[in-house]
């Protein structure tokens, strides 16, 4: 180690995070995996250990991940471009089997690898795995017309989530993966935003947290400067001014509707910070934005 850590800072380090331990164990945290922090290696290795660290000292992390830019790459390499509406990618049918290879395949298998090489016990799923995340076709609102809701394709909103398979998995120690993709009426595949599907389990699961993972320190307001505390009434406010928009817009309503629905904090983080988990959860300083429930 080029920069070894005093022990006595080791030891600081250690005893501010007892009481939080204290406090979480046992209880759900879920994560969503997202940006940087699952494109780096530097970043991937430090979140892989991180949600090891929290198994070990007794939490119960879930977490989701998106896989943006992977799916970009794949899309590029067949000569097909991307395209999003209000921060959903639109999905026809190449896009959508190109999102079941990518979310379902290579990028659950490389998270589950990673934290299963750092001693966790990793299982990789996504929503059609005991068809536990049932979905229905997403319309979007056209702001211009109400009356004409607009088509994105096979991109869906959660008709209904079945936690029976994660608390499964949590009581024998198991760290679930989840990709986001679910399942239609007639067994049909939707692509479902992450932020939804953490958002929406975090909410039925009666997490102690979620947790959004980003590209950003937070939530920024118009001049560039983090916001770390917020109530659903001041985020409304945000994004009645245009202060939120586009991508960050269902990571904000996932966060708030969490928020609504009983989650105690919903925290939105640099993605960017090595070990931004645990400087979050288990440090007085923290990392990004805050939301209570209240």
């Amino acid at each position: 180690m080029d920069n070894p850590i005093p022990p006595q800072l080791k030891a600081s380090v250690l005893a501010e995070a007892l009481p939080y331990i204290r406090r979480f164990v046992d209880k759900t945290i879920v994560i969503k995996y997202g940006g940087n922090a699952m494109t780096e290696p530097r970043l991937k290795d430090s979140f892989a250990r991180d949600v090891v660290l929290l198994k070990l000292v007794g939490m119960n992390p879930v977490v989701v991940h998106g896989g943006g830019p992977q799916i970009d790459d794949v899309l590029k390499r067949i000569g097909k471009e991307g395209a999003f509406v209000q921060g959903m990618r639109v999905t026809d049918e190449e896009t959508m089997d190109v999102v079941e290879m990518v979310l379902g395949g290579q990028v659950n298998m490389e998270i589950v690898n990673l934290i299963n090489q750092h001693g966790g016990k990793a299982v990789g799923l996504t929503g059609q795995d005991g068809a536990f995340i049932r979905a229905r076709k997403l319309m979007l609102p056209d702001p211009d017309d109400p009356e004409k809701p607009i088509d994105i394709g096979l991109v869906g909103e959660i008709a209904s989530i079945d936690p029976s398979i994660i608390q499964f998995l949590d009581s024998g120690d198991f760290i679930p993966v989840i990709a986001p993709i679910g399942v239609g009426p007639a067994g049909e595949s939707y692509n479902i935003n992450a932020d939804l599907v953490a958002g929406k389990l975090a909410e039925i699961l009666v997490a102690e947290k979620l947790i959004l993972l980003t590209n950003t320190p937070g939530v920024l307001d118009k001049a560039g400067n983090l916001l770390t505390g917020l109530t659903p009434r001041q985020i409304d406010e945000l994004v009645a001014d245009g202060t939120l928009s586009g991508g960050m817009l269902p990571k904000i309503g996932s966060a708030l509707d969490a928020a609504r629905g009983g989650v105690k904090s919903v925290h939105i983080i640099d993605g960017r910070v090595e070990h931004a988990l645990l400087l979050e959860i288990l440090t007085d300083a923290g990392v990004g934005t805050l939301i209570r429930h209240k």
